[in-house]
C-alpha cells in the first residue's frame, strides 16, 4: 500500500483527491491536514465522504509517508516545504503553479519535473518530485501537442476556453459568488493568464524554435466543473493527414479520445479523460478540447502521476464513467 499524506485538506482539489483515493486499490491516506479544520472530521467539510472516509484533519504532519500531494494554492507550496521537512525517500507531488516552470523547477535541491504525463511520462516514472499542470494548460497542451511534436505549429494559435466555477477554488470571490455567476459569462486575464507560461514551455520543448503566438481569451461559466477550449490555426497538413498525427499520436494514452464527431463538456465530468475533436474549417484546422478541471485538470492527474511514480497500472483507481444526463 502507499501511504499519502494530503497538504491543505479543505479545498476542492483536495476533496476530489479524497474521493478517488478512497476507492483506490493500493492508496491508504495516513493524514489530512488542514489547520483550519484540525480535530474536525473530513467528511464534516467533504459531505460526500460520509461513510466512506473515517478520518479527522490534522494540524500535524508524518514526515516518513510515501507520498504527499500539496493542495495548498498558487504560491504556498514553497513556504510549507520551508518550514515542514520529509524524508529522503518522501515523494511530492505539488498542485500548485510553484514548480511548473523551469526557471521554477529546482529548490533545496529538490527537481520537480513537469507532470504531464502525455508529454514526459518517462521522466515521471523516475521522478520524486512532480509539478502537477494547470488545468487550462492541461486541456490546452493536450489539444496542441501532436502538432508541435511535428513541427506544425507555424502560425499564430487562437484558444477561447471556458472553465467551471470550482476553477477559482474553494473560497467565495465575487466572481464566484452563485447570484453573479449563474446565467452569466466572462472572460478574464485576457492573453496574459498564469498557465500561459507552461503552455509555451511544453511546446518549445516538443518543437524547436517555436515563436508563434499564443493568444487564450479563458472565460468564466455557469457551471460547476469541466473545461471546454476551441482552438484554431493553420496547418500544412491535409486533415486526413492531421487526423493520422493525433491518433497516432495518443494510441498508447488511455485518457486520451480523438475524435471527428461534435464533443460536448458531459463526456468528461466526473472522469479523467480529455476529448479532443477535429474538424477542418477552410484554410485553418479547428481543436477542441474537454477535460474536468477537477479530475484530469488538477486531482485526477495527480493520482495518474503517483500511479506512475509507484510502479502501478497507470489508470489505477482512474477507471470512472461520466454521467451523460
Amino acid at each position: 500500500m502507499i501511504n499519502i499524506g494530503i497538504i491543505g485538506g479543505s479545498g476542492y482539489t483536495a476533496g476530489e483527491l479524497l474521493r478517488l483515493l478512497a476507492n483506490h486499490p493500493q492508496a491508504n491516506i495516513d493524514f489530512v491536514y488542514s489547520t483550519t479544520n484540525a480535530g474536525s472530521s473530513v467528511a464534516s467539510v467533504h459531505q460526500d465522504l460520509y461513510g466512506d472516509l473515517e478520518l479527522n484533519f490534522t494540524d500535524t504532519v508524518n514526515p516518513n509517508v510515501d507520498v504527499v500531494f500539496l493542495c495548498l494554492g498558487h504560491g504556498k507550496s514553497i513556504a510549507f516545504l520551508e518550514a515542514n521537512a520529509f524524508s529522503e525517500s518522501t515523494r511530492i507531488i505539488d498542485l500548485g503553479n510553484d514548480f511548473r516552470l523551469e526557471k521554477d523547477a529546482t529548490f533545496n535541491s529538490k527537481s520537480f519535473v513537469y507532470g504531464l504525463p502525455e508529454l514526459n511520462k518517462n521522466q515521471i516514472k523516475s521522478a520524486q518530485y512532480i509539478a502537477n499542470p494547470g488545468c487550462f494548460a492541461t486541456a490546452i497542451q493536450l489539444a496542441l501537442l501532436p502538432l508541435a511534436a511535428n513541427g506544425l505549429l507555424n502560425n499564430a494559435v487562437h484558444i477561447n476556453a471556458t472553465t467551471g466555477s470550482t476553477g477559482a477554488g474553494v473560497q467565495p470571490s465575487a466572481t464566484s459568488h452563485h447570484p453573479w455567476r449563474i446565467g452569466n459569462m466572462s472572460h478574464y486575464k485576457a492573453f496574459e493568464h498564469q498557465h500561459m507560461g507552461e503552455i509555451i514551455q511544453s511546446l518549445g520543448q516538443l518543437q524547436n524554435g517555436f515563436d508563434q503566438e499564443v493568444l487564450f481569451i479563458p472565460n468564466r461559466g455557469d457551471f460547476t466543473r469541466g473545461i471546454f477550449a476551441t482552438l484554431y490555426t493553420k496547418v500544412s497538413r491535409s486533415f486526413d493527414e492531421v487526423t493520422t498525427l493525433y491518433t497516432d499520436s495518443y494510441s498508447n494514452e488511455p485518457f486520451v479520445r480523438i475524435t471527428t464527431d461534435s464533443i460536448h463538456l458531459k463526456l468528461a465530468v466526473q472522469t479523467n479523460k480529455c476529448f479532443i475533436s477535429l474538424e477542418q474549417k477552410g484554410d485553418y484546422l479547428l481543436i477542441t478540447s474537454v477535460i474536468d478541471n477537477l479530475v484530469k485538470g488538477a486531482s485526477g492527474q495527480a493520482i495518474q502521476n503517483m500511479n506512475l511514480m509507484f510502479g502501478l497500472e497507470e489508470t489505477t483507481g482512474l477507471q470512472l464513467k461520466a454521467t451523460g444526463f
